[in-house]
């Protein structure tokens, strides 16, 4: 069946292992992780971009506009300090599965920073292979993020510190709330990235017994300074 966000897959296909959620922005990556059960995601670390991307094109630039040219999305090094630390994360929590916020439009459709996720997350899938990778929508993640935090108590002049890490718990929260709604995983996999039944499960890998959480969530628990 196909479950929200694209994904192909049969019910009942998603096994047990953390997942990783990743908010990637031009200067920071926040970093998000769940339980082996894939039901609570809490917040682990903001990694700095080893090579920060260029400002996205203004709009006229990208309508085709007179003015300089539109920039093309950087290339990544899959051997940057930053993509090493993801993959050190994903050894250390035994993650089964990555997601990757893929930033859109209101309206859907993907922009130039929409691009520049996709090169980052193919070079990801990469270093952190044999581990699936894949793209979900993230629409409005940033903005729930500060939402959550202004909720929490946070000054505005504090949540740059945090705001890439409570993001991609919201990123990641979304992708595990539709894997229990539809049995599979979701979204988008990234291209050479293995398929969903041929990527090692923290089971296959000899995860230990159920992790406990409480049922509220609260994407600012623990968010690292």
């Amino acid at each position: 069946m196909t479950a929200p966000g694209g994904t192909e897959g049969t019910v009942g296909t998603v096994g047990r292992g953390a997942r990783l959620g990743v908010d990637v922005g031009t200067v920071r990556i926040g970093l998000a992780v769940s339980d082996p059960d894939g039901l609570v995601a809490t917040p682990v670390e903001t990694v700095a971009r080893a090579t920060s991307a260029p400002p996205e094109p203004q709009a006229a630039e990208r309508r085709g506009g007179k003015g300089p040219a539109a920039a093309e999305p950087v290339p990544v090094d899959a051997g940057t300090a930053d993509l090493r630390r993801i993959a050190d994360v994903v050894r250390e929590f035994d993650v089964a599965c990555v997601y990757v916020g893929l930033p859109r439009h209101l309206s859907g459709k993907e922009s130039w920073s929409s691009q520049a996720v996709r090169t980052y997350a193919g070079v990801l899938a990469q270093v952190v292979a044999p581990v699936q990778v894949r793209l979900v929508d993230e629409r409005m993640s940033t903005v729930t993020a500060h939402q959550a935090l202004y909720a929490s108590g946070r000054s505005g002049r504090r949540h740059r510190t945090v705001v890439d890490q409570a993001a991609a718990v919201v990123i990641l929260q979304s992708a595990l709330d539709a894997e229990r709604a539809s049995g599979a995983r979701c979204g988008e996999p990234v291209d050479g990235s293995p398929a969903a039944g041929d990527a090692p499960t923290g089971a296959d890998r000899g995860r230990g017994g159920p992790v406990s959480h409480g049922a509220d969530h609260d994407v600012t628990t623990e968010a690292t300074q």
